[in-house]
């Protein structure tokens, strides 16, 4: 069988995601304070790795073999993807795609718990979140799960969209980081303000990521008319997220600044990421403005709750998850596919379907992650002793420093 035009897009497009799990090693090193970036790097590669084992070994079979339940799919289906190299080779480039969003969404939650988590304890906490939460959760919505279609709960309420992870990887991610910073607790230095140490790598892993989202968002379409759809959106919602963030920070009469531009950026593509292909345009910047602001209030609201997210992972994907998930049922034009929203004359239904789709996705995912890092901290321990964490983690779990000067 040649390769088809389509199969070497996904390709391209698979490429693009995986440079996006380096783009946030650079995103959160530029954020930490210096004795922290290195590990925080590690933390995020060693994710890709952890994953990127997972799905190999069994973790695409979790994701979609039979259904067990409606929860997720048989691993015993394609260990090691034996039974697809021998029936189905040409399954291999949309299964190697699919690996590059459970390693970002591993990823992402590894900014939360900056400068105090033991890196032995994150390696098997990284194994064990992708292989019970979020290959699971894929398969609820993207599989023969409870959500989908023919599932429990997508055949009462009506099944969700989720286009490229609004569900499965922000909101998966964004909750369960918040779970896990409230087990772990706060850092030794939380009422020390944290400043990021290197302010122009973070802006690169921004861009690295805008320019890889591309892909994420965009490799699944089927049609000329989709893919420049999700492309418009995927520009168009990002920057309404900056200029909104930029805006309130002005209007505050505060100095814009580049750490929140960015993350404006970030909010609005986390925000668009499950509509891409559903809403027109003019419903991507007002996404993205949601996003934007729904962001902002929830890095604020941290500090008045006292949890200690340190590089504001809950406030960027969780929320903006939040908000670009439900959203979809005001806004989804119709389609042959799916279902429109109320101001296209769909009515309640996609809505109620948006919103059950997150709540059970909150619910699922931060219940699984609360019983992984119960058990973690109990057996392994999640963070380092708090005198190392106040000499540096780098110099504790990897005997390297980020900068010499000699």
């Amino acid at each position: 069988m040649e390769l088809d035009a389509v199969n070497v897009w996904m390709m391209v497009a698979a490429g693009l995601v995986l440079l996006m799990t380096p783009g946030v090693a650079f995103f959160y090193g530029g954020m930490t304070r210096i004795t922290s970036s290195i590990n925080m790097m590690m933390m995020v590669f060693s994710a890709m790795a952890m994953g990127g084992l997972v799905w190999v070994l069994f973790g695409y079979g979790l994701s979609s073999g039979d259904s067990v339940l409606g929860i997720f799919g048989n691993p015993l289906s394609q260990i090691g993807l034996s039974d697809t190299v021998a029936h189905e080779p040409e399954a291999l480039i949309s299964i190697g795609y699919g690996s590059t969003f459970a390693m970002i969404a591993i990823a992402l939650i590894a900014g939360a718990v900056a400068d105090r988590a033991k890196f032995s304890t994150w390696l098997v906490f990284a194994g064990l979140w992708v292989s019970l939460v979020y290959c699971p959760l894929a398969f609820m919505v993207w599989g023969d799960g409870l959500l989908s279609e023919s599932g429990v709960i997508g055949s009462a309420f009506g099944p969700a969209i989720d286009f490229a992870g609004g569900t499965v990887v922000h909101i998966n991610a964004g909750i369960s980081a918040l779970v896990l910073v409230v087990v772990m607790g706060r850092r030794a230095r939380y009422s020390t303000p944290h400043k990021p140490h290197n302010i122009p790598i973070t802006v690169l892993g921004a861009a690295l990521l805008w320019f890889g989202w591309f892909g994420f968002n965009g490799g699944a379409a089927s049609t000329i008319e989709q893919a420049g759809l999700i492309w418009v959106n995927t520009l168009a919602a990002p920057a309404a997220g900056m200029i909104t963030w930029i805006a309130i920070e002005r209007i505050r009469a505060t100095r814009p600044s580049s750490i929140g531009s960015v993350s404006g950026a970030i909010a609005g593509l986390v925000a668009i990421t499950p509509a891409c292909a559903n809403v027109e345009p003019y419903a991507a910047i007002i996404i993205g403005i949601a996003a934007g602001a729904g962001a902002v209030i929830a890095v604020e609201a941290k500090n008045r709750l006292r949890y200690d997210d340190a590089l504001d992972v809950v406030g960027v994907h969780l929320v903006a998850g939040v908000i670009g998930t439900v959203m979809i049922g005001l806004f989804a034009v119709p389609s042959a596919d799916s279902a429109a929203g109320l101001f296209h004359g769909g009515g309640l239904g996609l809505l109620v379907s948006q919103i059950v789709a997150t709540v059970v996705a909150l619910i699922y995912a931060g219940g699984v992650t609360l019983v992984i890092a119960l058990v973690l901290r109990k057996t392994m321990g999640l963070r380092i002793d708090p005198k190392d964490e106040l000499a540096g983690i780098d110099a504790f779990e990897h005997a390297e420093q980020a900068y010499s000067f000699r």
